[in-house]
């Protein structure tokens, strides 16, 4: 706070010596209330004997009236008529040495404006940079986790263990470098980690810099880059240079892409800022030899974005895969948070692992402390499975929307197409099992069914597409069935059935009609300047064959759900009417409800 005052302080000080200096240099208006004479004013008022005396100055004459008023004029020295006449009028004449300019008045004029600029523009740019230290965002932002400070190891780390056994290698080296390099042997000069959001990149990275106990550099790709041209590039430079002093370390760059996209794709000009750091970034992974012992790894979520001269062997020549978590991996994550958080005795965790596919290590984390701040807020001791549910259906779903209120005949509505998905999920050959049905409106949804699968799925199949279609439109079914008319509800799934079923034909080479071909382009995140001027890539015959197969997936799956909720209609009321009464169903109340008569 005492900065903030100090910083404000002087900038008001500086804008009133601003003003001070400009009013002095450039207006007389500050200390003079002197009248301006043209010399023919000046002519009549001597006629008139207006004039009481005068100051010549060279040229310049100034002097009182006999009202008091001072004036300023200009006169001709050679105008021999003036002085007779100012003597005739009996007017007093002082006589002043013509005013010589020298250096200060010079330096005052023309310098003072210029060094009163370049010094606000010193202290601009000083305020600007952490620190406060003028000419400083040419350095690295980079933090620097000094040997020995990092304690997070790989104990920390779970659910990717083959990821960690590929980084094992990076953390013999910088232990033991000889192993390698008497046979020689390099090690990878850059690690590039690739996986999804909240899988742990950076908690790896961290966790090979605390078991080496080497120093660690970490930066976003985002620091590199400044509005002030060439900054990007200095940065790099000095990031390396302070490296090779601390050597051997690590250097971790998360978000490379953000300065690592491929060069000349967009709309800009090439030449731009980005793609300077870019290169200086090639031309320093170049540099350095693996022998210094620098390692650098970085992170992305996008890959396939990134300048393939980054990718080339000597740069990023290594690449680990870090995906989502599977049941074990979830089911050791959870176990490290177990020790963190305080959970019920009997919180089986392997039930909450089997619930949540999915989810990455950051999603779990989530999850945990979302369900510890519920049983806080319940002023329990411990988190017990009920907060967990909770946390899961909040994260999922949204918070309950309490304040909604809804008609009688919308609850009805809503509680018929909830058990119309339910009722098709069960009575499907393999189904996933139902797991909850709720009618409570959370976050966009009005209500919603949840299918946990048995097991995590890598490869899904024709008929498992079929069967999600089906249940999809189990809810509209089961509306038009009951109530003889249709409703916006099943909006939301008659688009998940409409992607799934095309995405069967032009990506999956699921098609009787088009065979096993690919047509159009995938449903991968659009990059400016590869996918912006693709053409459609088959004819529009071809396309009237994939609405037209599409409409016949749509409607066989449409025929099928009707069948069974024609053929179990008693138990589609008897779940309606108990979702009626107590909005919520799980897994176990379900299954009691069908086996009932």
């Amino acid at each position: 706070m005492k900065g903030m005052f100090k910083g404000l302080f002087i900038w008001i000080l500086l804008g009133a010596f601003v003003l001070f200096a400009y009013n002095f240099l450039f207006t007389e208006s500050v200390f003079h209330t002197s009248v301006n004479l043209s010399y023919t004013e000046f002519l009549e008022k001597v006629e008139k004997g207006e004039v009481k005396e005068i100051f010549l100055e060279g040229k310049k004459v100034t002097g009182k009236l006999l009202d008091g008023k001072d004036f300023i004029t200009y006169i001709i020295p050679e105008d021999k008529d003036l002085f007779n006449l100012l003597k005739k009028q009996g007017i007093k004449i002082h006589v002043r040495p013509e005013a010589q300019s020298n250096w200060i008045t010079t330096f005052l004029i023309s310098w003072l404006p210029f060094i009163v600029l370049i010094l606000l523009w010193v202290l601009f740019i000083r305020q600007m940079q952490p620190g406060n230290k003028p000419f400083s965002f040419a350095r690295s932002r980079a933090k620097l986790i000094k040997e020995g400070e990092s304690k997070v190891t790989f104990k920390d780390v779970a659910g990717v263990e083959e990821a960690k056994e590929e980084l094992q290698e990076v953390v013999e080296f910088l232990k033991n470098p000889q192993k390698f390099t008497k046979l020689g042997a390099r090690i990878p000069k850059g690690i590039l980690l690739v996986g999804p959001p909240g899988t742990g990149k950076t908690l790896l990275a961290k966790a090979i810099a605390g078991e080496a106990g080497v120093p660690f550099f970490s930066i976003s790709g985002s620091d590199f880059v400044e509005m002030f041209v060439g900054v990007g590039a200095a940065r790099v430079r000095d990031l390396f240079t302070q490296a090779k002093q601390q050597a051997p370390c690590i250097i971790f760059i998360d978000e490379i892409d953000a300065v690592g996209r491929m060069r000349g794709a967009g709309l800009g000009g090439g030449h731009d800022e980005r793609e300077q750091t870019l290169n200086q970034l090639l031309v320093e992974m170049d540099g350095f030899d693996t022998a210094e012992g620098i390692v650098v790894i970085a992170a992305t979520n996008r890959p396939d974005i990134l300048d393939i001269a980054l990718l080339r062997p000597g740069r990023f020549d290594r690449q680990v895969v870090v995906p989502a978590p599977d049941l074990h991996g979830r089911l050791a994550i959870l176990n490290l948070y177990a020790k963190k958080y305080k959970i019920a005795p009997n919180l089986d965790l392997m039930a909450i692992a089997k619930s949540t596919p999915g989810f990455t290590g950051a999603n779990l984390e989530n999850l945990m402390n979302e369900a510890a701040l519920n049983a806080a807020r319940k002023g329990k001791e411990f988190v017990e499975m009920d907060d967990i549910e909770e946390a899961k259906d909040k994260i999922l779903m949204g918070k309950e929307r309490k304040g909604l209120a809804l008609s009688e005949e919308e609850r009805r509505i809503i509680a018929y197409h909830e058990a119309g998905h339910a009722l098709v999920a069960h009575y499907l050959p393999d189904p996933d099992p139902v797991h909850k049905i709720s009618i409570i409106p959370r976050g966009q949804a009005l209500g919603v069914t949840q299918q946990l699968p048995l097991d995590d799925r890598h490869i899904y199949t024709e008929e498992y597409l079929l069967k999600k279609i089906t249940v999809l439109l189990g809810g509209r079914v089961s509306e038009e069935t009951v109530f003889e008319r249709l409703s916006t509800g099943a909006r939301d799934d008659l688009k998940k059935a409409t992607q799934i079923a095309k995405r069967m034909i032009c990506e999956f080479g699921m098609s009787k009609y088009l065979g096993p071909l690919t047509y159009g382009k995938s449903d991968e995140p659009i990059f400016l300047g590869k996918e912006m001027f693709q053409i459609k890539d088959y004819s529009e015959e071809t396309a009237k064959l994939i609405d037209k197969e599409a409409k016949e997936i749509i409607q066989g799956c449409y025929e099928r759900a009707k069948n069974i909720i024609t053929q179990y209609i008693d138990k589609l009321h008897l779940v309606a009417k108990t979702l009626l009464e107590e909005e919520t169903i799980d897994a176990d109340k379900f299954k009691l409800l069908l086996q009932e008569n």
